[in-house]
């Protein structure tokens, strides 16, 4: 009998581990591809092997692997970005995390919050116990004017006990600038990251705070400056000096129907209070909006490399839909596929991982009923949504 049980249980886990297997692999075949490096295909296919992408290629693939999805009529796209997007966990962690497939992010980096709760759930998500997207955790948003260099330093070492690797923006004083105490934890909180290996990001969103926080030797920035203009060769030392900065743009354009019950036409802040007047740290007039989107070109045009960070809690769908609009002012959909694509890879150093549709990356694809490159609003019609070979969302056609 103990020997039957054993064999019983020999077979569940082969079984188990043979469905894991052909969860990795995957065909998608007469699929418009925009691989996210500039170059378009447009009738073509990709085949997955072990959750990674073996090949992309005009017309039929030499030889197919696991499931075959006819994704005619259809673009396939890399999955999204967010390189910050704060989580409530609300209702519940699985909820939230399949709204974030649903809407096609396959890649998450939390913009702050309990690092704890963040790496449960992002064990919750490796095991197979909850739908989400790739989570990377972060550490508490840190108010600097209200820190001590110690305090910083600890939390950082705390971090590294817990496996995560990046701080959470760390807040300098955008005007009239930082203070020298503030500059002194950023050295410190450098000093302590490079030992324990974890990545210090910093919320600078002034010209001044910037430009300080890059002469400190900071290479990760939270938020394109929103209170004054970038100057190009401003813009060029971010570049020359591998400096990553995340766009924010959709959190100082006026929002509409975002929040329950407003669906009055009037424009809110991202908190749901009066757009312009009550807008957190503003400059007047709902400036922010002027100066984010036309940093982000100034940015873009010289080369550096500028990701995407939403900065919302807003239902992941609604949430895209602002960002998207906001930035199709100054950006063509052809540039916004960089920023969301390989741009937000190069912010977590990930590009030999994710980003692009190319050999020997994840297979993380975003299927959808229309071509992203004719306009913002295709993105918000997800088909089907891969992670690492795996489908994870698939809605009726």
């Amino acid at each position: 009998m103990n020997n039957i049980r054993i064999l019983a249980r020999a077979a569940a886990a082969a079984l188990l581990l043979t469905s894991a297997v052909e969860a990795q692999e995957l065909t998608i075949t007469n699929a418009r591809i925009i691989i996210g490096n500039g170059q378009v295909i447009d009738n073509g296919s990709i085949v997955m092997r072990g959750g990674r992408i073996a090949s992309v290629a005009a017309g039929k693939p030499a030889q197919t692997a696991g499931r075959v999805i006819d994704a005619k009529g259809m673009s396939a796209m890399p999955g999204l970005i967010d390189a910050h997007r704060h989580l409530t966990f609300r209702p519940d962690a699985a909820t939230e995390m399949q709204k974030l497939l649903e809407a096609g992010f396959t890649t998450i980096l939390s913009g702050g919050g309990a690092p704890e709760q963040q790496v449960t759930v992002r064990d919750q998500i490796d095991k197979g116990q909850i739908n989400g997207p790739r989570l990377i955790p972060s550490g508490n948003t840190l108010f600097l004017a209200n820190q001590k260099a110690d305090a910083v330093r600890a939390d950082i070492r705390k971090l590294a006990t817990l496996g995560v690797r990046y701080t959470g923006e760390m807040l300098l004083t955008p005007v009239p600038g930082p203070t020298p105490a503030e500059m002194e934890i950023i050295a410190a909180a450098l000093d302590e990251g490079a030992k324990a290996g974890v990545k210090v990001q910093v919320h600078a969103v002034s010209t001044s705070a910037m430009m300080a926080a890059v002469d400190a030797g900071i290479r990760l920035l939270v938020h394109t400056p929103n209170k004054d203009w970038v100057t190009k060769e401003q813009a060029a030392k971010l570049l020359a000096t591998n400096t990553r900065i995340l766009s924010a743009t959709g959190t100082w354009a006026p929002v509409f129907g975002v929040f329950p019950n407003a669906n009055d036409n009037k424009p809110r802040t991202r908190d749901g209070r009066a757009w312009p007047d009550n807008i957190t740290d503003g400059v007047g007039g709902g400036k922010e909006v002027g100066y984010a989107l036309v940093n982000l070109r100034t940015m873009f045009d010289v080369g550096t490399v500028v990701g995407v960070g939403m900065d919302t809690t807003y239902d992941p769908r609604e949430g895209l839909a602002v960002e998207l609009r906001s930035m199709s002012g100054l950006l063509s959909p052809r540039d916004i596929v960089k920023v969301f694509g390989p741009y937000s890879a190069a912010y977590l150093d990930m590009t030999d991982q994710i980003g692009t549709l190319e050999v020997g990356k994840q297979g993380d694809i975003l299927l959808l009923d229309g071509d992203p490159l004719e306009g913002y609003w295709n993105w918000l019609k997800a088909r089907t949504v891969v992670k690492g070979g795996k489908v994870v969302v698939e809605a009726k056609r």
